[in-house]
Order: structure tokens, then C-alpha cells, then sequence
């Protein structure tokens, strides 16, 4: 039987071709760094997929991971963009460990591009940023460690081994002094050198820092209103941008004048440009740039006038191509109690707390320099699509700020590009920041999914063999994508996460469809996981019911007996125990469970719900996640939590429907979110079961909608398959 299986580690040892020592070492600093080494018919296609994530993978060989150490401490420069999810706090653990110095005596800062830092290196998507960075950071570290020892023990006249490292200084045998790690940069002369002898990484065992709950790094930055967004971002002499949308999805740009435009307050120019689809207006406030591309003439042609029946119509599981085939689902149909559902969910937003902001400045000449500020997910994206809108050899110094959430939805950054085209027409430095309106209908759309699935079960609760049928928009192929290219490899490969039952089916057969949508779709929280997981666990719940089994026992009946398979097993047993499942719930309320394994990661969730008033109220969930090793409880606890109040909103409330080829709904107003009176008992325990971390930030989210709508059932019988969930 194929599983999911866990990434397979490689243990290298810490050898000096992979750490290097930055050219930009002078005296009193030293600077050290390591490149990050990451890894660049169908069904094997969609194993490697569902096992690696879909994430970069491979980096170019260049000293991305940087220390910098002076007399005055040590900093970080950590390629992972911080969005609330507390990554630069994970890995300072993780360098601290190594480094033996205490978290508070690290500085941590965002790495950019001025550092040497290939734009292609700095992404945070993919729930991969701690298990991509974990080896290679602590090799970094240790080897940083062992080469101040070796200069610290030339300069006091000892052996190395007569030196310990604590509390970022060394301690030396049989005396009382100590030397900080400062001081020993500070009285280094001449060239640094690499140790000979590979630095010895820790042994789990004499953890200090890693493991453990750490208040996160940035919190005062945060309390105190320091920390800077893309929406923050501010220069001397800078102006603000507004630019025209499309009335329509796919529309062009025909015709256009200024207008009435240049004669607004405060305009300083009116930038238009058909080729490029782009008219825009900078002035000296956003609000009267805002007001004065409305008065810009405009006419458009072309695009969609599609509506949300045709998109329902479109995306219908059915013909496609087979992602996954094993037995003879034919005959195994055939046999015990045979079932069939159907289940939906809808286009819906990200509905971060910060829209898109950028600021860009441009150098005069062809070839100006171009420097960017901005909240991205992956600065790569954005300095190809500026390269591709201003030319190729321009230089791009990008300065990636901090997120006010992305979700998926800054994986590129429209505003950074709108801003330098923007610069670039005015010499001046532009700030570009949507409204709440541009984001939810000028976005891209988390795509909507219809999933068939027909199975049967034998008397004794297992599963004898599972047909399943998928349908969804594209996630993560980009749109300049050719279509016969997608067309020829026939599934999205985001949209297969969280796509197959985690169960020991001996007959099983899955079909994908992918449907190029006339609507924007693409990377969401966890991507194919949330609406994937809702279908296969509320099917896995209904199997359960057609066998007359207990749901929890009929999931552990059925788990393989694998490593994955065990590991499900104790998050459910787990989950199941904090919800207190084998005891009656309270009155008027009843419990759900599902579960789900995404990114090597394995969790359950039951949720304990009621109605009142005819509207679902969820009172508790109860979760269980192992992430094979945990780096900070606290952050992995919050990371789970966030997961479910995010499911949650997307199971109860959220919707987006299109009318003449755009979205209706343009704020909150029309577009619901769980409020924090909705918002119920979270309770998280984490498991560990091996030394490798692995995601956090997306796999949580999967096991939620079907875990509230199995409750739902077993309170009012009633199956409930479309989201969001109405009585």
C-alpha cells in the first residue's frame, strides 16, 4: 500500500564547504553564513507533491543565512518573512541553541536583498520555513560557536576544550574570568578561518532553549507600535498612488485620458500606459489619489460577464485525470454497505488584516536603480514581475517589511509593481496602498471544489474500497502558464493536499478535474487542504455511520499500520481524550472528529457544537497536531489556534459569489468573518514523535469544517455538505 510518508532528513555532517564566511568581515565583525542547500505517470507526480508540499525546494549556492557579530552582540538576519506566525522567533531559538547565548542577547532582523540575499531564498509559504531551515541554521550556529572558541583560546594562551560556551561568553577552566563573544571578535587580527574539525551539533538531549515556550522577539515592537507593515513604509518626499480596476475579470484597457483627473488637488501626474493595461494617479495624499483616478476617462473591453451559476456548472467533479489507483474499485463496490456524497466548497477570500502597500523609489535612466518596501511572502515573485515591467536590467534592492497577514495572497505583491511604475513616471517615491474594497475584488480567490465519493464497508467497520471524484480552479499553476501545459499534466498540484483518505483502503481510485476559472484563483491558507479534508472526513463519517460504528473507533479501526498511521492514531486518541469523547456531552450539545496528515504533519480535531436559534454554535474544539518536534509550545500552540478560528470562519460563514464577471461583496459588511464572540474554546495538545520539525502554519486547518459538520449530525442527523454550513 502506498503512504503518506515522512520527508526523509539527510543527516550531513557540518562540513566547511557549507559554511562560509561573508566577504564583508572587517575587523571587529564577523560575519558567518551557510547556502541553503533545499531540494529542487501522474500518481508518483502527486506522491511527491502530497510528501514535500509544494514550497521551493532548491536554492541557488550563496551564503543566505547570515550572522553578524560585533563587540556590541550578535544579530540574525533571518530570510523567513515574519507575518504574525512567529518564525523569527522560532529561529532564533533554534540559532540560540547552537549558539549558546540566551534568546534576548540575539538580534533578530528581516534579511533583503542588500544582504547578499537571492530574492528566490527569502519565501515563508508552505508551512516549510522551520524544517527547510532547522539543520542548516544550527550548522550555521555551531560553526559560528566553534570558531570564536578556537580565536577565543588563542587569545587567552588555553586548549579550546578548556573553554565553555554560556550565556554568549567563554568560560575557562580552573579560573574566573570570562571572555564575551564581543570581545573576542573585537581583539581578533588578521583573516578568520574555518575550524578543521566539522562543529558538533547538540545532542536533543542537552537542549536548552529549543523545545521550550519563549516570549516572541517582536513583542515589544508590537506592544509599542514599532514594528513596520507594507502599509508603514515611508521616505522622505515620497507621494501616494491609486490606479484604475477592471470592471470586469480578464477586461483591457482600450482607451484612456487623464480626464478630468490632472485637475484634482494635489495631483502631481497622471501615468497611463495600454500596453501595459495601467492607468494610475499620484498625488500628495492617498485620498486624493483615490478621488482622482476616479475621474480619469476610461473605457474597457473585453473579459468575462460570468455569473455564479456558470461557475457552479463549470467546476463538477467527474471526467479527469486518475491521481490515485489501487485495487479493483469495481468489485469492491460491490460489496458490504455502499454509499455515495457529494460535497462543495465556495470561492473565498483571504481576508488579511493589511491589504496589499508597497513603496517603491526608481533612480533615473533607463537602468535606475529600483528599491522596494514591501509586505511579501516571496520577494522573488515581486522582483520578477517589476523586472518584468521596467526591464530586465535594472537592480532591485527589495526590503521585505513585516505582514499584516498573507494567507497565500502575498505570495507576489501587485502593489510593488503599481508603485514603481508609478516612480518611475514621476522620479519621486510613490507609496501604493489598496483599499479593503481592492483587496476582496481584485484579488485572487481561494478556488471553489465539488467532490463525488462512493464507498463501501463491511460488517466488521472496514473500509473495502473508495471511488472518489474531484473538482477545483488552478492554485498554484500561475496564469502564464500555457493552458495545454496544465492541461497535459492534468492536476494543480496544490489542489491535491489533503485530497486522499489517510486510511488503509485496499480498493481506491481517485480522479482529479482541474478547471481553468474565469475568475482569479490561487494560493489560500494550506491551499487544497481545508476543502479536500471537509470532503474525505465528512465521507469517512458517513462510512462510520453506514457500519454502525462509534466514529472514532471506525478511524482507528481502519489506520494503517504505518509510522503515519500511528501517528494518527495518537492525535486522535489524544483529541479524543482532551474532549472528553467517550463521555456524554453536555445537554443540547454533541461532538464531531476528523483528522488529516498535510506536510508530514498529523492532527485531529472534535468539535462540540450546539444550535441555538437556528444558527450553529460551536462551544469547544479540542486538538491534537504532531508536528514530529516542537521548537516553541507557545508559537505552535497560537499556530493552531489560529488554524481553527480561520477554518472556522471559512466553515460557518464565508462565501464569495461572482455576478457579471466580478464579486459582489467589497468589505466585511457583505462578507462575514467569526467574530470573537463566535469564537470558541480552543484547547492544543502537541505530540512529538521524532527529532524534525515540521509545519505548523497550514496543516491544522484541514480537519475543521468536517469535524464541526460531523458534530453537527450527530446533534440533528442532519448532513450538512455544502460550505458554508446553513441548517
Amino acid at each position: 500500500m502506498s503512504t503518506l510518508k515522512p520527508n526523509k532528513v539527510l543527516r550531513k555532517k557540518v562540513t566547511r564547504r557549507r559554511v562560509l564566511i561573508g566577504l564583508g568581515t572587517t575587523a571587529g565583525v564577523l560575519v558567518v553564513g551557510v547556502p541553503l542547500a533545499l531540494n529542487a505517470g501522474r500518481p508518483a507526480l502527486v506522491e511527491y507533491v502530497v510528501e514535500n508540499g509544494t514550497g521551493p525546494q532548491e536554492a541557488p549556492f550563496n551564503p543566505d543565512l547570515w550572522f553578524e557579530v560585533t563587540a556590541s552582540g550578535i544579530t540574525f538576519y533571518a530570510p523567513k518573512m515574519e507575518m504574525g506566525q512567529g518564525i523569527h522567533t522560532a529561529l532564533a531559538q533554534i540559532a540560540a541553541e547552537e549558539l549558546e547565548v540566551k534568546p534576548e542577547q540575539l538580534t533578530v532582523k528581516q534579511a533583503d536583498t542588500a544582504r547578499g540575499y537571492a530574492g528566490g531564498t527569502m519565501f515563508t509559504f508552505g508551512s516549510n520555513s522551520v524544517n527547510a531551515l532547522y539543520t542548516p541554521l544550527r550548522e550555521a550556529a555551531a560553526t559560528l560557536r566553534e570558531l570564536l572558541r578556537e580565536e577565543a583560546a588563542r587569545q587567552l594562551g588555553v586548549p579550546a576544550k578548556n573553554l565553555t560556551a554560556a550565556g554568549g561568553q567563554f568560560f575557562i577552566a580552573g579560573r574566573r574570568d570570562t571572555l564575551s563573544y564581543g570581545k573576542v571578535v573585537e581583539g581578533k587580527q588578521g583573516e578568520w578561518t574555518l575550524p578543521d574539525k566539522p562543529a558538533r551539533l547538540k545532542a536533543r538531549k542537552d537542549f536548552k532553549r529549543i523545545g521550550r515556550a519563549m516570549p516572541r522577539v517582536d513583542f515589544r515592537d508590537k506592544v509599542m507600535g514599532l514594528s513596520s507593515y507594507g502599509y508603514d513604509a515611508r521616505v522622505d518626499g515620497m507621494l501616494y498612488g491609486a490606479v484604475a480596476r477592471p470592471p470586469r475579470y480578464g477586461a483591457t484597457l482600450a482607451a484612456a485620458t487623464a480626464g478630468g483627473a490632472s485637475a484634482q488637488p494635489g495631483v502631481s501626474k497622471v501615468v497611463i500606459d495600454l500596453k501595459a493595461n495601467f492607468a494610475g494617479v499620484v498625488a500628495d495624499s492617498r485620498t486624493r489619489a483615490r478621488n482622482a483616478v476616479k475621474k480619469l476617462d476610461l473605457r474597457w473591453e473585453g473579459g468575462t460577464n460570468v455569473n455564479q451559476a456558470e461557475i457552479d456548472a463549470q467546476v463538477r467533479a467527474g471526467a479527469g485525470v486518475v491521481v490515485r489507483r489501487r485495487g479493483n474499485v469495481g468489485a469492491a463496490l460491490k460489496q458490504g454497505t455502499r454509499i455515495e456524497a457529494e460535497y462543495s466548497t465556495p470561492l473565498v477570500a483571504h481576508a488579511h488584516l493589511e491589504p496589499l502597500a508597497a513603496l517603491a523609489q526608481v533612480a533615473p535612466g533607463k537602468n535606475g536603480k529600483i528599491e522596494v518596501w514591501t509586505a511579501t511572502q516571496y520577494p522573488q515573485k515581486v522582483m520578477d514581475d517589476i523586472h518584468a515591467a521596467l526591464g530586465k536590467d535594472r537592480e532591485i534592492l527589495l526590503h521585505p517589511t513585516q505582514l499584516g497577514g498573507g494567507f497565500g495572497r502575498k505570495a507576489g505583491q501587485t502593489a510593488a509593481v503599481e508603485a514603481t511604475r508609478l516612480s518611475a513616471a514621476t522620479g519621486r517615491p510613490v507609496h501604493v496602498g489598496w483599499t479593503r474594497e481592492e483587496d476582496l475584488q481584485q484579488a485572487f480567490f481561494r478556488p471553489p471544489s465539488h467532490h463525488i465519493l462512493r464507498g463501501s464497508v463491511s460488517s466488521e467497520g472496514r473500509i473495502l474500497g473508495v471511488e472518489q471524484f474531484t473538482a477545483s480552479g488552478d492554485i498554484i499553476w500561475p496564469a502564464s502558464m500555457p493552458e495545454f501545459v496544465k492541461d497535459t499534466i492534468g492536476f494543480d498540484p496544490g489542489g491535491v493536499l489533503g485530497l486522499f483518505m489517510p486510511y488503509d483502503i485496499p480498493a481506491y481510485h481517485v480522479t482529479n478535474r482541474r478547471e481553468a476559472l474565469p475568475v482569479p484563483t490561487g494560493f489560500w491558507r494550506g491551499l487544497g487542504v481545508f476543502p479536500n479534508t471537509f470532503a474525505v472526513e465528512s465521507f469517512a463519517d458517513e462510512l462510520a455511520h453506514a457500519a454502525k460504528m462509534d466514529p472514532l473507533d471506525f478511524r482507528l479501526n481502519n489506520l494503517p499500520d504505518t509510522e503515519d498511521g500511528q501517528r494518527l492514531r495518537a492525535v486522535l486518541e489524544q483529541a479524543a481524550k482532551r474532549a472528553g469523547w467517550r463521555t456524554p456531552p453536555p445537554a443540547g450539545r454533541a461532538r464531531g472528529i476528523a483528522c488529516g496528515l498535510d506536510v508530514n504533519t498529523a492532527s485531529a480535531q472534535v468539535a462540540e457544537v450546539s444550535v441555538e436559534n437556528g444558527q450553529i454554535r460551536v462551544h469547544r474544539m479540542s486538538v491534537a497536531v504532531d508536528p514530529g518536534m516542537v521548537i516553541n509550545p507557545q508559537g505552535a500552540k497560537m499556530q493552531a489556534e489560529g488554524s481553527v478560528v480561520m477554518g472556522l470562519s471559512s466553515t460557518l460563514h464565508e462565501v464569495l459569489t461572482v455576478k457579471d464577471g466580478m464579486i459582489e461583496s467589497a468589505n466585511f459588511d457583505t462578507y462575514p468573518l467569526l467574530t470573537l464572540r463566535e469564537t470558541p474554546q480552543i484547547d492544543v495538545d502537541l505530540l512529538e514523535s521524532g527529532d524534525t520539525p515540521y509545519g505548523m502554519g497550514e496543516p491544522i486547518i484541514g480537519p475543521v469544517g468536517a469535524a464541526v459538520a460531523n458534530a453537527v449530525f450527530a446533534l440533528t442527523g442532519k448532513r450538512l455538505r455544502d460550505l458554508p454550513m446553513r441548517l
